[in-house]
């Protein structure tokens, strides 16, 4: 997998508080936005690798990710207005274990948007992927921002909550773990889209 320092990670505070972590990924090869776009719609299902069949979630990040199911899915199929879970221990800690739902807001060839609910709130966390077209694949950029969005007057709300919920250290954590996981579509993603529309691999 892809070494985090293969991509441009960040991670501060905003004004009110709020965690904010965010990726600059290395180009990815191959990889065309409809190609991603794909994915979040297809996350279902399995794929073969050497002749054995995985799921395709754990496919994506084979050590970290444990499960991804939908708990709702619109008339119009899986994407925005879907809600899945998804269980992921990041880094292999058991400290940064993540068992959440999460609501797709947005998904097309500019990006893809979930809020995760932690706690058993909303609003507290967003999840922001931009994919942008580029010579050889598609730049992608990632964001988590983690936290309530408050006059700044009380942002020490969030220096309570961000402890017990989602601290720096999973902030971290997650940093590399994302590096990883969208590195590997480089691996998989081109061949499978190309089976699955029947047609050669495409050309980014």
């Amino acid at each position: 997998m892809k070494p985090i320092e293969s991509a441009l990670t960040k991670l501060d505070y905003l004004d009110d508080g709020r965690m904010h972590c965010s990726i600059v990924h290395d180009v990815l090869h191959g990889v065309t936005p409809e190609m991603l776009v794909f994915w979040f719609k297809n996350m279902r299902g399995t794929i073969e690798v050497e002749g054995k069949s995985y799921p395709r979630y754990r496919v994506w990040h084979p050590l970290d990710h444990v499960e991804h199911r939908y708990v709702k899915t619109p008339a119009s199929g899986d994407g925005v207005g879907s809600v899945f879970l998804i269980h992921e221990v990041l880094g292999r800690d058991p400290r940064h274990t993540v068992n959440v739902l999460s609501e797709v807001v947005r998904l097309d060839e500019g990006g893809f948007g979930h809020r995760p609910r932690f706690a058993g709130l909303t609003g507290l966390v967003a999840m922001d992927y931009e994919f942008e077209r580029v010579a050889g694949g598609t730049l992608y950029r990632n964001s988590l921002t983690v936290g309530l969005p408050v006059p700044t007057r009380l942002r020490a709300l969030n220096r309570l909550l961000l402890p017990l919920e989602f601290d720096e250290r999973r902030g971290r954590a997650w940093l590399k773990h994302n590096v990883e996981e969208v590195g590997n579509f480089e691996h998989f993603l081109p061949q499978l889209f190309a089976r699955e529309h029947g047609r050669a691999r495409p050309n980014a």
